[in-house]
């Protein structure tokens, strides 16, 4: 399995207001080599539409388009496996993030709706923000993203995303993740302007493992979008 073309990366998180900076957003990173991708959201889907969302961006790179429905997989196992899936794959998308806090039934349903569309899924179970765990304030189970990324692992899935924020959750996951499958991907979002996430620490934290870190306001919020993208790589690349 695998998504990506290369070990290591970016993939820009296009959080934009419209089309047109979501336009100048990809022509100024697609050509950089450690770009694998790109994830779009919500936001411009509801807007804009899927299909014409991922057009933009296939007018200027057949990189992967990855789509995060903050957050897909919580609703009952027919409906998260079902029509939506086949939808988002025929508006041209190649991945789709969950994060099935519906439980492990929901897990299973929206793995096996993925196969069958062709739809590459992607896991998450840690958010990167503070008072989302039980011992936080939150209402998540401390033990529940633990259980959910080894119950994605043991149905064949080997790319999660974990929370850049906090590098000893990353660390802590990649190693029990890697007991049950030799060579998961790790993409951690959180990175840099918002959220905080060092890049360097979240990619030292994620090795020997492949891994990528998803980059929204700290690039397409930048003045030099070209700048800024290609600062950020410097970072991380002095630790790869």
């Amino acid at each position: 399995m695998g998504i990506l073309n290369s070990k290591y990366g970016i993939i820009p998180a296009c959080d934009v207001k419209n089309l047109n900076e979501l336009k100048q957003l990809v022509k100024n990173t697609c050509e950089f080599d450690f770009i694998q991708g790109y994830k779009i959201g919500i936001n411009l889907v509801i807007i804009e539409g899927a299909k014409k969302t991922v057009e933009q961006i296939r007018d200027l790179t057949s990189l992967p388009i990855i789509y995060d429905h903050q957050k897909y997989g919580n609703d009952i196992p027919e409906v998260s496996s079902g029509l939506f899936l086949d939808q988002i794959k025929a508006a041209g998308v190649d991945s789709i993030i969950l994060f099935p806090f519906a439980g492990n039934e929901t897990l299973k349903a929206t793995i096996e709706g993925c196969k069958r569309v062709g739809l590459f899924p992607i896991v998450g179970g840690e958010m990167t923000h503070k008072g989302f765990l039980e011992s936080g304030g939150g209402y998540i189970s401390d033990a529940a993203p633990l259980r959910i990324y080894e119950d994605a692992a043991k149905l064949g899935v080997d790319t999660f995303v974990v929370p850049g924020t906090k590098v000893q959750q990353i660390k802590y996951y990649a190693d029990r993740i890697r007991k049950i499958i030799p060579n998961p991907t790790f993409m951690f979002p959180g990175i840099g302007k918002g959220q905080g996430g060092d890049i360097a620490e979240a990619f030292e934290a994620s090795l020997p493992s492949k891994c990528s870190a998803i980059i929204g306001r700290g690039i397409y919020a930048a003045k030099d979008i070209n700048k800024a993208v290609s600062s950020l790589w410097k970072t991380a690349s002095s630790v790869l």
